[in-house]
């Protein structure tokens, strides 16, 4: 099978976020009376969308505490947190060898379109991407997956890459191809147990998807070089 588009995942894909977010929820979780928490026990709290994580780390479940929490972390995150992030090693490099080979790109994160955007700025990335779609509060990465297919900019041929299962199953829920990392958040048998289509061991491994993705040549979902 030949693929017409690669959708990546941001956080625990591309870059490692662990510093900017658990200090971020830290911050938000201090500021309402909650415990904080090592980085280490927050590195499962990486991927997911911030409504379920406060949820989880404070037992709160109504609609008002939560959006208070979300906005405390993100006063943080808007001012520094975002940067408190780092590229995996040689993520960058194969990314420019794909966008260099018109391999048609783009990225699919739980993370808001506005803070991925200036993450991939930050990295000097954002150029090799056809467009962003970013999560929101209540928005599950199947149906953001769903809203790009509807839109036709995405298809049963594209492949989501990620590192979390939810990258995976929400792929296959939308009849796309998937693919999972093992440098991320999700552990191999996290990521075996939803059953990708690839597993890539290191980022140059990524560098297969030019022998398995169509360049683009105008036409076909991916191809258009606008935004959403």
């Amino acid at each position: 099978m030949t693929h017409d588009l690669v959708l990546f995942d941001l956080d625990g894909t591309i870059s490692n976020p662990l510093e900017g977010i658990g200090r971020s929820l830290n911050f938000s979780l201090a500021h309402f009376g909650y415990a904080t928490r090592e980085l280490s026990e927050l590195t499962q709290y990486v991927g997911p969308p911030l409504d379920e994580t406060f949820k989880a780390l404070t037992g709160v479940s109504g609609d008002t505490e939560i959006m208070a929490l979300i906005a405390k972390y993100r006063e943080r995150y808007a001012e520094v947190g975002y940067m408190e992030n780092c590229l995996y090693p040689g993520v960058a490099e194969v990314l420019a060898s794909l966008s260099n080979a018109n391999i048609p790109m783009a990225v699919c994160t739980a993370k808001r379109q506005d803070f991925a955007e200036k993450i991939l700025a930050m990295f000097g990335l954002l150029h090799h991407f056809r467009f962003i779609s970013g999560g929101e509060v209540g928005i599950q990465k199947v149906q953001q997956l769903r809203a790009l297919v509807a839109q036709g900019v995405a298809s049963q041929f594209s492949l989501m890459v990620g590192d979390r299962a939810v990258d995976v199953t929400a792929a296959h829920r939308n009849g796309l191809q998937a693919g999972g990392v093992l440098w991320g958040y999700g552990s191999p048998a996290e990521l075996a147990g939803a059953k990708p289509r690839y597993l890539f061991h290191s980022p140059v491994e990524l560098l297969q998807i030019q022998e398995l993705t169509t360049p683009c040549n105008g036409r076909g979902p991916g191809c258009g070089s606008g935004g959403l």
